[in-house]
C-alpha cells in the first residue's frame, strides 16, 4: 500500500522526484524515487529525519505545540517532512522550480491514510 501512495505523491507534484516513509530510527519502510532523482531518498532521509528531531524538541521546548510540517531547500532539491504519529515521518523531495504548495497539500491529505496503515 506505501509503495502506491508515495508513487502518487511523487507523480502528482509538479517537480516531485521522490518520497518515502520512515520510522524515527532512521529505517525506512517504503520508498519511491524516479530514474531521474539524482540522490538517493532513504540518505535523505535519514538526515534531515535528524533535522526534524530537533526542530521537534526546539518546538517543545517553546511550547509551542506539536511540529507538523518541515521544509528544507537546497540549490538542488526541496525536501518536505510531514510527521506521522509519534514514530514516523512522510517526506517528499521535489525539484526546487516544482509546485510546493501542491506538495504540502498532497502530503497532509495523504498522511491520515498512511497512519492508519502503521496502526
Amino acid at each position: 500500500m506505501f509503495k502506491d501512495v508515495l508513487r502518487e505523491l511523487v507523480e502528482k507534484t509538479d517537480g516531485g522526484l521522490a518520497s518515502l516513509v520512515m520510522d524515527r530510527e532512521g529505517i525506512a519502510l517504503e520508498s519511491y524515487a524516479l530514474d531521474n532523482a539524482q540522490f538517493d531518498i532513504n540518505v535523505l532521509g535519514v538526515e534531515f529525519g535528524i533535522v526534524l528531531g530537533q526542530v521537534k524538541r526546539a518546538v517543545e521546548s517553546l511550547q509551542a505545540g506539536a511540529a507538523q510540517e518541515v521544509a528544507i531547500c537546497t540549490d538542488k532539491v526541496t525536501a518536505l517532512l510531514r510527521v506521522l504519529g509519534d514514530g514516523y515521518f512522510l517526506a517528499l523531495a521535489i525539484k526546487p522550480d516544482g509546485n510546493l504548495g501542491k506538495g504540502r497539500y498532497l502530503m497532509r491529505t495523504t498522511a491520515p491514510r498512511l497512519l492508519a496503515e502503521l496502526h
